[in-house]
C-alpha cells in the first residue's frame, strides 16, 4: 500500500513539472506589455485642508467682529454707517487687515516663484518657512509699512483728525475685498481651474481693485484724502503705487 501512494505522489510531481514547462515556454515566448504603458488613474488628491483652516478662521475672525465688536451689526449697516455714529473702529480696523493679509497670501502664495534662500535658511524652533509663510511676512510687512507712512504722513500736513476717517472709510472698502478673496481662494484650491491661466486674470483684477480704490477714496463722502491737490497726488504715488512696487519686487522678483 505504501508503494502504491510513493507511485501516486511521484506520477503527479512528474505531471506538474511537465505542466510547469508547458507554462513556463508559452510565457516565454510572449513578451509583457512595458509597465509604462500602463496609465495610473487613480488621483492623489492634493492636501488643501491648511486652506480651509485658514478660511474658516478669517470667517470666524468676521462674525466675531460683527458680533462683539460692533455690538450684532448686520451687513447693511456696517458697511452704510457714518463716522460719527461708529464705536470701535480701530479694532475693526486690525481684524479686517488681518483677514486680507491671510486672504491675499493664500491666494497668491503659489504663483512666487521661489522662497530667497537667505529666507529658507531661517529656522525658527526646526521649522522652515514656505511660501505661504514668506508671503505672509511679506504682506504684513507691506501693510504695516504702508499704514505706518500714511499715519505720518497725515500728521505731517497737519490733518492727523482725518487719518481715523481714513481708516473707518478703508474697513469698508477692504471688508468686502477680503469676502471677494475668499471665494477666489476656494475657487482656485476647490474647482479644477488652470492655475497659470487664470493668474493673468489675478492681474487683471488686481489692477481693476487699485483704480477703483483710488477713486473711491478721491470721491467718498467722508474726504479721506486731503483738501489739497498736490496732497492727493503725493499720497496716491507714494502710498498707493510704491508700496505695491515694493510687494512686487518681494514676491516674484
Amino acid at each position: 500500500m505504501t508503494s502504491f501512494f510513493i507511485s501516486i505522489c511521484k506520477d503527479s510531481l512528474f505531471n506538474l513539472f511537465i505542466l510547469y514547462k508547458i507554462i513556463y515556454n508559452f510565457a516565454k515566448n510572449i513578451p509583457l506589455p512595458l509597465s509604462q504603458n500602463f496609465i495610473n488613474h487613480i488621483r492623489i488628491p492634493e492636501n488643501n485642508d491648511w486652506v480651509i483652516f485658514i478660511l474658516l478662521g478669517c470667517i470666524f475672525l468676521f462674525i466675531f467682529m460683527m458680533n462683539i465688536i460692533e455690538r450684532d451689526a448686520n451687513l447693511r449697516d456696517f458697511l452704510l454707517q457714518k463716522y460719527f455714529d461708529a464705536s470701535n473702529n480701530l479694532p475693526s480696523w486690525i481684524i479686517t487687515s488681518c483677514v486680507l493679509a491671510l486672504t491675499l497670501s493664500v491666494l497668491i502664495s503659489q504663483y512666487i516663484p521661489v522662497v530667497p534662500k537667505f529666507v529658507a535658511d531661517l529656522q525658527i524652533a526646526g521649522f522652515q518657512l514656505n511660501k505661504f509663510g514668506y508671503t505672509l511676512i511679506a504682506v504684513v510687512f507691506f501693510y504695516f509699512i504702508k499704514s505706518s507712512l500714511g499715519f505720518l504722513f497725515y500728521q505731517s500736513i497737519g490733518d492727523g483728525k482725518k487719518w481715523s476717517i481714513f481708516y473707518f472709510t478703508s474697513t469698508k472698502f477692504y471688508f468686502v475685498l477680503s469676502f471677494l478673496l475668499i471665494i477666489l481662494c476656494v475657487t482656485q484650491y476647490y474647482f479644477p481651474v488652470d492655475r497659470n491661466k487664470i493668474f493673468l486674470y489675478y492681474l487683471y483684477f488686481f489692477i481693476f481693485v487699485f483704480i477703483f480704490k483710488v477713486f473711491f477714496y478721491l470721491f467718498h463722502r467722508n474726504n479721506v484724502l486731503p483738501e489739497k491737490w498736490y496732497y492727493k497726488f503725493l499720497y496716491i504715488c507714494t502710498l498707493q503705487i510704491a508700496p505695491l512696487l515694493l510687494l512686487w519686487k518681494l514676491l516674484f522678483f
